[in-house]
């Protein structure tokens, strides 16, 4: 059994690793931190977890995580590249949920997060954890850079019409809407159920911060530079992402479908629904999968590509279960089959 340890335990993403590691079926939950609720036991503040798992929270900086075969960063961004370091000096395998280690480029990285990065040495060890994308890298990786939630369900639209160069690179917009689970844990203001109900509003319209992930990802698929208008909007549920991408086709009748479900034959949790899907949010809440629908409409030569995830599960925990059964040689569904809680 692989030993575990969830680092920033008591958000909403460590929360979410907590319940897929305490089912998975090659691994135990060995250390849970989070400097808010040491001392505290698991099922006190999270009573769902009551009977799965009955440790106590410990200091980040406890020694115990060093026992671990893998430790997770389930933590703000900022925090994991001052910790993983030592923890890949002493052999243990590292998948960050943070940004702290997706952008290479570390000047990049300090414009959009507004701090000088602290680690640059690892950014170049660091594989990008997107396993449709990156999985044989990912196998034989220390150190995964989990993607985020609105770049997983973007680039996973995007793959196979710029592998196949069937679209225009210049001119790609991508207009996502994400539940409010996205935005932490944390109290503020215009999360509060109150602030978000009965309200739609898209934010940072001007650019957000995982722009650069996301076009960094495309520009290494299409092997050239993408331009990307990426607009978040916030829409009064607790968990899901939805996007909209809307892109040129260089040819009138592309055979697009087919090209989308021969690149994802092979991928478990990338469903490419029928022509004329329109997946929705619930589809996939509580469960590991990414379902992508293809439209057409008439006298027009934009291609519609609705790309569904749960943020919280393909957008963050799930995928780093999925980084973990990869990096250990596991079935890669382990832990991850159910299916979506509906209704």
């Amino acid at each position: 059994m692989l030993k575990t340890g969830v680092v920033g335990a008591a958000g909403y993403t460590g929360l979410e690793l907590l319940r897929l590691l305490a089912q998975h079926p090659g691994a135990e939950i060995a250390v849970v931190t989070s400097r808010n609720e040491e001392g505290r036991a698991v099922p006190e503040v999270f009573p769902a977890l009551r009977g799965f798992v009955d440790l106590e929270f410990c200091n980040h900086d406890t020694s115990l995580l060093e026992e671990c075969d893998i430790v997770f960063f389930a933590t703000p961004n900022g925090t994991a590249m001052h910790q993983a370091g030592r923890l890949l000096d002493s052999g243990i395998k590292v998948v960050d949920l943070s940004a702290d280690f997706r952008l290479r480029d570390a000047g990049l990285w300090t414009k959009w997060y507004g701090e000088p990065h602290a680690a640059e040495n690892l950014l170049d060890r660091a594989v990008y954890g997107l396993p449709e994308l990156n999985r044989d890298k990912i196998a034989s990786a220390n150190l995964v850079a989990n993607p985020g939630c609105y770049p997983t369900a973007v680039i996973l639209a995007l793959i196979p019409a710029l592998e196949e160069d069937i679209i225009d690179r210049r001119m790609i917009i991508a207009d996502a809407k994400s539940g409010v689970s996205g935005a932490g844990r944390k109290a503020a203001v215009h999360t509060q159920f109150s602030e978000t109900s009965e309200s739609f509003s898209a934010y940072a319209a001007g650019g957000h911060r995982h722009l650069p992930e996301i076009c960094q990802a495309l520009n290494e698929v299409a092997g050239d530079s993408v331009s990307l208008t990426f607009v978040p909007h916030l829409v009064p549920m607790v968990r899901g992402i939805h996007v909209t991408v809307y892109a040129k086709l260089l040819q009138g009748d592309a055979g697009v479908q087919a090209i989308y479900e021969r690149r994802y034959r092979n991928e478990y949790f990338v469903d490419v629904m029928p022509d004329g899907s329109h997946p929705d949010t619930r589809s996939v809440r509580g469960s590991n999968f990414c379902r992508i629908a293809l439209h057409r409409q008439e006298r027009n030569d934009m291609l519609i590509i609705l790309s569904v995830i749960d943020n919280l599960v393909k957008g963050a925990a799930g995928q780093a279960v999925q980084n973990m059964n990869i990096l250990f040689g596991l079935d890669e569904k382990a832990g991850l089959e159910a299916a979506a809680l509906s209704p």
